[in-house]
């Protein structure tokens, strides 16, 4: 019997190899056509059957590039901790930590990382740890202003690069909107797969629909699809107006009639830049294409064109330039024609440029990930005088958050008006922001961050307080574990601390009606110890049944809880029986309450690939009651549990 069953192991484990196989062969293809939303399901998949360095490798890079920074650090974790892992796994988890505001832990990885290559130069090392140390004193210094969640721009989706136009502001958005998909008319340097021709309603690289430019007037409640008839299918978007109205500028994909391609490798078409005037009658006319676009070669977009007219901004990743994307500028000649773009060498760096923007005053705005910063690409201002940048300066925190923060414009005055980020507690993933200077502080939150279990404090820990509608603050923890922000009153938030390894609990606070100026709250988190059950007290079925009652949905419901508050861990949920029937039935009831379980908690929203079941029958007895053995009903009753173990975090 032991050989049969030996060989049984061995026959289902050779079939789970070949199906993880399968599925990793699947993936791989998707990632390469930078289908990444359908690559990443793939790849769990095959993780789940086989837990491999590979698939967490590519989890941890596709994650990466679709913006979703906590699973991107759990995978990262995952990978660099694997045997077989590389130097570079270490450097992607530095950065997955820094992403997520984990600071400290940022730069012990980050150390690590430079400890085993010495090839990494003095400038990109002091980058890297001096980012790690700003960030910190930054948010422990944060700048007085007011982050509103533009809520009536926003969707689920990628919103951003907000310009002020007429009486209202255009936007870029993917937005599914039926009415953009079905007129041909018409992010960041996307681009796809050429060989054959993509998916005219959803890109692959985010799932969602290709970007479109949109209006909201500032006295209406809809937003329409800016009417430009730009002749693709694909991504327009990221827009400039000239100060009268009549002229734009923005950037769209279209398919060359010639498309360049690598033998074995898919063909990449790149954004390119165009313009438009108005005619007489209001429309706009047909687009004209800038004279330095290369849809085969490089990418040109975030157009930005100056108050007059005659200097026109611009970044791109052109041979030639300093790093990723550059920013260039481009004059107006006299014949109307736009000079060859120059570099501005004072501003790039060897990392990605974004999002210039010059005020009628001389205040230069850009976003880069190549300086000191919190995280991905963060917003700077400097001066531009006489043609040269000066007084370069990163402005802070919460101006700036561990994630990207671009895609702005200014006032009338000049100021930062819009900013656009992918900052946590958004209704999408970039939303847009206005900013206001803030009013002086009368309220703050203290407390500190304890281990649930032994009380003590936490150190390196992240106290994150989310205003209920958008807007949030972060702390890292010292030594004795405390924190302390401003917050507002009559207003509502959520609260947790945060600290890799740990559970973390999101509770609600409320200002409203408090009149104490400051308000004290700890708050916990539980270690966690990968495949250790742990019991889910209550779960009662009714006899030789499986469905789930209310009593036992209400004890679910927490761990949905948990599940939300912690978004990147999988578990498994284990049902358990006592010795009583036979064996093989208990089995098979077990399997069938376990499944509806998964089942009820899958329909509260949570990710079954993140949950598996498993029915265990009578096989994990907690005690001595096992076949043939007279037992009371309380110590049958010890042995029917529901159970969870966490597989991963």
């Amino acid at each position: 019997m032991r050989k049969t069953l030996l060989g049984l192991y061995l026959l289902i484990s050779s079939v789970m190899v070949s199906q993880a196989q399968n599925l990793i062969t699947k993936a791989d293809k998707e990632f390469e056509l930078f289908n990444y939303v359908k690559a990443i399901k793939l790849y769990e998949e095959a993780y789940q059957k086989k837990e491999t360095y590979y698939a967490a490798q590519r989890l941890a890079s596709a994650y990466t590039l679709i913006k979703d920074y906590k699973q991107a650090e759990s995978w990262s974790a995952i990978a660099a901790k694997t045997p077989g892992s590389k130097a570079v796994d270490t450097l992607n988890y530095a950065k997955a930590l820094q992403n997520n505001a984990k600071y400290s832990e940022a730069k012990v990885q980050y150390q690590n990382y430079l400890r085993s290559n010495s090839q990494v130069n003095l400038v990109q090392q002091n980058i890297w740890l001096a980012s790690c140390d700003s960030a910190m004193y930054w948010m422990k210094n944060p700048r007085k202003v007011e982050i509103t969640n533009e809520k009536t721009l926003n969707s689920n989706k990628y919103d951003w690069a907000p310009v002020t136009y007429g009486n209202g502001v255009v936007f870029t958005s993917d937005r599914k909107d039926v009415a953009a998909l079905n007129v041909k008319k018409s992010k960041p340097f996307l681009k796809f797969d050429g060989t054959e021709w993509p998916d005219k309603e959803v890109y692959g690289w985010t799932g969602n629909a290709y970007l479109r430019l949109y209006f909201k007037a500032n006295n209406a409640d809809s937003i329409s699809l800016f009417p430009i008839a730009a002749g693709t299918d694909y991504h327009i978007g990221a827009a400039s107006f000239s100060a009268d109205g009549n002229n734009v500028f923005f950037t769209l994909t279209k398919i060359p009639k010639k498309l360049k391609t690598v033998k074995g490798k898919p063909g990449t078409i790149h954004v390119e830049l165009y313009s438009s005037a108005k005619n007489s009658d209001g429309t706009w006319g047909k687009p004209v294409a800038f004279a330095y676009n290369n849809a085969n070669s490089y990418s040109i977009g975030d157009p930005f064109l100056t108050a007059d007219g005659k200097t026109l901004y611009f970044v791109s990743d052109m041979p030639g330039g300093l790093g990723g994307t550059d920013i260039y500028r481009s004059d107006l000649a006299s014949d109307n024609t736009w000079t060859k773009p120059v570099n501005l060498a004072e501003i790039n760096t060897q990392g990605n440029e974004r999002s210039p923007v010059l005020s009628a005053k001389g205040d230069f705005y850009f976003a880069t990930d190549g300086r000191v910063g919190m995280g991905d690409l963060d917003v700077f201002k400097s001066r531009m005088i006489n043609g040269k940048v000066e007084q370069i300066q990163n402005l802070g925190y919460p101006f700036n958050s561990p994630q990207d923060d671009f895609g702005f414009s200014l006032d009338d005055k000049g100021t930062l008006l819009y900013l656009s980020s992918n900052r946590e507690d958004g209704l999408g993933e970039d939303d847009i922001y206005r900013l206001k200077a803030e009013q002086k502080t009368t309220m703050m939150l203290t407390g500190r961050i304890l281990n649930r279990k032994t009380n003590l404090p936490v150190e390196n820990a992240t106290a994150v307080l989310s205003k209920v509608g958008g807007g949030i603050l972060k702390f890292e923890t010292g030594k004795d574990g405390k924190f302390m922000m401003d917050i507002s009153p009559e207003t509502d938030y959520t609260v947790a601390g945060i600290k890799t390894g740990y559970l973390s609990e999101v509770n609600s606070l409320t200002t409203k009606g408090v009149k104490n100026p400051i308000i004290e709250q700890d708050l916990y988190v539980d270690v966690i110890e990968l495949n250790k059950a742990i019991r889910i007290e209550n779960i009662y079925y009714d006899f030789d049944k499986w469905n789930i009652r209310p009593d036992a949905a209400v004890e679910l419901d927490k761990l949905v809880k948990i599940l939300k508050d912690n978004p990147t861990i999988w578990i498994e949920l284990g049902s358990h029986t006592d010795s009583r029937g036979k064996d093989a039935y208990n089995l098979n009831l077990s399997q069938k309450r376990a499944v509806s379980a998964v089942d009820y908690i899958v329909s509260r929203g949570i990710d079954k690939r993140r949950i598996t079941a498993r029915g265990y029958g009578e096989t994990q007895l907690l005690n001595r009651c096992a076949n043939g053995v007279e037992c009371s009903v309380e110590e049958h009753q010890l042995n029917r549990r529901t159970e969870f173990k966490i597989l991963k975090f």
